[in-house]
């Protein structure tokens, strides 16, 4: 078993693609944060503001609840955390992860994919969720980014 996890949210399949490449090429256990309730088109329509995810988003309390657990979340000693890019941050889905498991003495390094918005202050505020945890800042990929990219830039952590 790895002691590295690589764990991420996908609403469209773009960060699916990049996790799996990155999982592929670290030699990670992977795992998919699932949502309870699949988001829609529909709730995925940030130009609506009572889309689903516009009412996440514009509260900083909402939970979502997720479908499944890591199992023996405590063997991981680095996570990799993937996600879109909503509203220049993590979406609020993500946060619910972090609340979920003890991240103490544990390495979290985050990942973002987006057509062009940065990763912004997600780092910070997972940091915040996880205070006994080192956040790293984590960086955004294109979804073709190749996995001997990604794989360089995960080594600074494995």
């Amino acid at each position: 078993m790895s002691n590295v996890l690589v764990a991420y949210f996908s609403a469209s399949g773009v960060t699916a693609k990049v996790a799996e490449r990155l999982a592929k090429e670290i030699g990670a256990e992977l795992f998919e944060i699932q949502p309870e309730v699949s988001y829609t088109d529909a709730d995925l329509d940030w130009r609506n503001n009572k889309s689903r995810s516009s009412v996440e988003m514009n509260d900083r309390n909402c939970r979502p609840a997720i479908q499944s657990q890591v199992e023996d979340f405590n063997q991981y000693q680095v996570v990799f955390i993937g996600f879109p890019v909503w509203w220049y941050r993590e979406p609020s889905i993500i946060d619910t992860f972090m609340e979920t498991y003890d991240f103490s003495g544990k390495t979290v390094v985050p990942f973002a994919t987006s057509g062009g918005s940065l990763i912004g202050d997600s780092g910070k505020n997972m940091q915040a969720l996880a205070p006994n945890a080192k956040v790293v800042q984590g960086k955004r990929f294109a979804v073709n980014t190749s996995g001997q990219e990604l794989a360089d830039w995960a080594a600074e952590w494995l």
